[in-house]
């Protein structure tokens, strides 16, 4: 009879001692890795409260200064398969080293500049910062026992839903006063970053796993050219209408080129991405609850803080401002997320990541629903932001879970980076529904109120679809571990088993 674990591949089994794997992460290993998850989103929402602030001080219009968040999730979606994939090939230390020394210099650039095209380039280098968690991940695979997996990933998914928080409250308070001044916060990114760099360079080893292979820069062109044409459509609709040409071409010229980007892969000896692997129950089903993740969370990120500030005059709202937004209803949530992340590790290695995803969906479902129905109070506003945030870190410390389970440890980091991808498609189309239905009243005048409503209770649904594909769509078929085999765990000894997933292992 076999556990939880075993059943989830994060226990080796029987006949597998436990000293097979040999830790080599040592105490700072996990601390420093989450460290890193925290930059990746304090780059990804750091800028989102100061845009206005920006706009003022380079005298700029709405539509150019957006491109702060749009460059940043267009790189992020494009750096983040491509480096996982490298990380996996060519050992991951050296490539988080690399990608977080590409941040700093996109921060150091972004703080120095009172150019916007420099701001935007600065935000580019930012958004590389995206790999740093699939990055991660395979990390904590390759370098730590299989009985301190689930504790290590809660925590560094943890810091990944408090870097959010962080990020909210650290634009609140350095642009307050009468003369506000967007460096200051992009000095904190610079100096978050350079932090992180130190802590990954002290403590994770050198020894990291690599793969070896070549580079495919045909499947990474490929790649880049479908999301650019995915995501700019998604993340520029409002301003260019969604039944214009410019949003429907890209929609269908990004069909087109997925197409041919999947024919590509499938011809290639060593692809950027495993498409055998990508369509495997479990992998193609935690994608899909991961873009649903990030659609969850960017929503309650900007529906909340919009929520709070519209004046009561309005018939609902509380006039809160960016700051008492951020301090009073965002960051409670991060912080019960870095808590609720903690016991997310030990319901994965006690239930099983799937139970543990199913879970946290059921907790954000009655969140979002509570916030649909019941949004007069501050207390059942920030009450509801808490279980939503519990649903986040379960969700965020879920999925890597799942995926170490189905995928071999040589594609770790690049089955996280897709699904790190899939989150980022997920927070591109929440902010492209919320812009439409809540952000769109106009001439100074709040959103009517169901408007709200709606969008709340679409979350809701979203966590129900997490929940259902937790349970029935993620469960492993036979033939998705076909890629373990004796002379593979045999080549490396000492590594422990290829594929902690298959009995046979």
């Amino acid at each position: 009879m076999t556990t939880p674990l075993q059943d989830h591949g994060l226990n080796p089994g029987p006949g597998h001692s436990p000293t097979l794997r040999r830790p080599r992460g040592g105490r700072g290993l996990v601390p420093a890795l989450g460290l890193g998850a925290m930059v990746v989103s304090m780059m990804q929402t750091l800028l989102v409260p100061i845009l206005g602030t920006i706009q003022r001080d380079l005298h700029a219009s709405a539509a150019d200064v957006s491109w702060l968040t749009t460059a940043t999730l267009l790189s992020a979606a494009v750096c983040t398969p491509l480096l996982g994939r490298m990380g996996d090939q060519y050992g991951r230390r050296p490539v988080l080293l690399g990608v977080l020394a590409v941040t700093v210099a996109g921060s150091v650039l972004a703080a120095l500049t009172d150019s916007l095209p420099l701001l935007i380039a600065g935000r580019v280098l930012q958004g590389a910062s995206t790999a740093v968690f699939p990055l991660a991940q395979a990390v904590l695979r390759a370098e730590l026992p299989a009985r301190r997996l689930p504790a290590a990933m809660g925590t560094v998914s943890g810091t990944l839903a408090f870097g959010t928080g962080l990020a909210l409250v650290g634009a609140g308070l350095l642009t307050r006063g009468d003369a506000p001044d967007y460096h200051r916060v992009l000095w904190l990114a610079t100096a978050v970053s350079v932090l992180s760099l130190v802590a990954i360079a002290v403590y994770v080893p050198a020894s990291s796993a690599a793969s070896g292979g070549h580079t495919d820069w045909r499947g990474a062109a490929g790649l880049t050219v479908t999301l650019v044409l995915l995501l700019l459509p998604i993340s520029r609709g409002t301003v260019w209408g969604w039944t214009s040409g410019w949003t429907l071409g890209c929609l269908a010229a990004s069909g087109a080129a997925a197409t041919i980007w999947v024919r590509v892969e499938q011809s290639m000896p060593d692809p950027l991405v495993d498409m055998r692997v990508l369509v495997r129950r479990p992998v193609f089903f935690a994608n899909l609850a991961g873009l649903l993740l990030g659609f969850a969370m960017f929503s309650q990120f900007i529906l909340v803080s919009a929520l709070v500030q519209v004046p009561p005059s309005a018939g609902y709202g509380f006039g809160a401002s960016a700051l008492g937004a951020s301090l009073q209803y965002l960051l409670p949530s991060s912080l019960v997320s870095l808590v609720a992340a903690q016991l997310a590790g030990t319901l994965v290695r006690r239930t099983g990541p799937r139970q543990t995803l199913a879970m946290g969906a059921v907790t954000g479902v009655v969140g979002f629903a509570l916030l649909a129905a019941w949004h007069s109070s501050s207390a059942a506003v920030l009450g509801s932001g808490m279980l939503v945030g519990v649903a986040i870190a379960f969700g965020f410390a879920a999925l890597p879970a799942v995926l170490l389970a189905a995928v071999p440890p040589e594609q770790t980091a690049v089955a996280n980076g897709v699904n790190s991808v899939a989150r980022s498609v997920g927070s591109a189309v929440a902010s492209a529904l919320v812009a439409t239905l809540v952000a769109t009243a106009g001439q100074g005048h709040p959103p009517a109120e169901p408007r709200f409503t709606t969008c709340f209770a679409i979350a809701s649904a979203a966590f129900a679809l997490i929940a259902l594909f937790a349970r029935f769509g993620m469960a492993a078929t036979p033939g998705d571990h076909r890629h373990a085999g004796a002379p593979k765990a045999a080549s490396k000894p000492g590594a422990g088993p290829v594929c902690p997933a298959c009995p046979a292992c």
